[in-house]
């Protein structure tokens, strides 16, 4: 069962969470029912892959004996070689999942969710070789944060401090009553932006451009601006349910969506969308190469090495999408959009040729909009498809 894609999955989620509910209204911790409740939930999102089930496990054990076994080395060492090796196998499955379609018909290794479980296990890695993590969380602690189901699909990416925090903290009655207020309000909206305004841009004006548009170019300029208000309606809603039922459970999961399409650039752009994806390769990604290239002095040019992170950050999310040429394409083009607006900030800082005002700001916004919306044009493979 797809999450968050039935109303009968809805209605499970409802009947699972009825305790929850009651139990936070009467200032009582729940903390361990909301353990069984996602192990009930994860057993009837995979009720019918049992392939699926069998690599959830397996990824889970993988994941909690690496981080355990780096945390533990790491209060006694902190060499780069382990650190690197913790991570490459960390993110190894992954890597596996997303290669071994194109070698054979069954992918033994790949299940719902692993990419934003493989990210949380790199992020506890990572965050431990920093010294942020100085202790293994308590086995059931880990488990709920890994497995934790209203986001196991497709995020928000939670970060472990954070989520140890919400488990941790005791939540009055009049606590919980605003998070379940919020929850079903982000609940609905989900269903306004995901079934209704969604559904309605795919179903009435993109399935049917045949009818709608008049020549060959008329049809991709359409989708390009109908795909891309549909993929935000979507992936919004998708986020917002995700977002709400974590409220329900007391967790308050980060935002995902910050008014993307009111962006003044594309690092504003990233800033507001896919927020906890954006920030994780943000964070784990491009700093780290940042930190890394400044600190081996191999090139000094500041400029250069934050270009080529940018270049090293998009590739590596165009790639993780997919190896398709629309993914790897799509990669590419925002990296050189990352590189030709950061030296253009730079010029014009120096040159002050282009003022702050209202109107920039509405042209900056109507730019970046057309560069995003062809971005996400590469992105949904149209250009590609034959018969067009």
């Amino acid at each position: 069962m797809t999450p968050y894609g039935s109303f009968t999955f809805f209605f499970i989620v409802a009947i699972l969470l009825a305790p929850t509910i009651v139990l936070g209204l009467l200032g009582k911790r729940f903390y361990h029912y909301n353990l069984l409740a996602t192990l009930i939930s994860l057993s009837i999102i995979f009720a019918s892959n049992l392939q699926g089930v069998i690599a959830l496990v397996l990824f889970t054990i993988w994941q909690v004996v690496l981080i355990n076994g780096y945390i533990k080395y790491r209060s006694k060492a902190n060499g780069s070689t382990i650190f690197y090796v913790a991570v490459v196998l960390s993110i190894l499955p992954l890597v596996l999942s997303k290669m071994l379609p194109y070698f054979s018909q069954v992918n033994w290794i790949g299940f719902l969710g692993i990419s934003y479980l493989t990210f949380k296990g790199i992020q506890i890695i990572m965050e431990t070789r920093d010294g942020l993590i100085k202790k293994a969380p308590p086995l059931f602690q880990l488990l709920y944060f890994i497995l934790f189901f209203p986001t196991i699909s497709s995020g928000p990416i939670d970060r472990y401090r954070r989520f140890e925090k919400d488990i941790q903290r005791t939540i009055t009655r009049e606590e919980y009553r605003i998070l379940l207020y919020e929850g079903i309000n982000k609940i609905f909206l989900g269903f306004l932006y995901k079934y209704i305004i969604g559904y309605a841009i795919n179903h009435f004006f993109i399935a049917n451009l045949r009818f709608i548009a008049h020549s060959q170019f008329q049809h991709h300029l359409y989708y390009m601006y109908a795909y891309s208000f549909y993929l935000f309606f979507d992936f919004a809603g998708y986020s917002a349910f995700a977002i709400g039922v974590s409220y329900l459970m007391g967790i308050k999961s980060p935002e995902n969506f910050n008014k993307p399409f009111m962006s003044q650039n594309i690092k504003d752009f990233w800033n507001r969308w896919h927020l906890s994806l954006s920030f994780w390769f943000r964070d784990y990604v491009y700093m780290r190469f940042v930190f890394w290239m400044t600190k081996k002095k191999w090139i000094k040019n500041r400029n250069v090495i934050s270009n080529l992170g940018y270049v090293l950050l998009f590739l590596l999310m165009g790639l993780w999408h997919g190896l398709e040429m629309q993914y790897i394409l799509y990669g590419i083009y925002h990296a050189l959009l990352m590189v030709l607006y950061n030296s253009f900030e730079r010029f014009n800082k120096k040159h002050k040729w282009w003022p702050q005002n209202k109107f920039t700001q509405v042209i900056a916004i109507v730019i970046t909009f057309h560069f995003v919306c062809f971005g996400f044009y590469l992105f949904s493979g149209e250009l590609f498809k034959e018969g067009v």
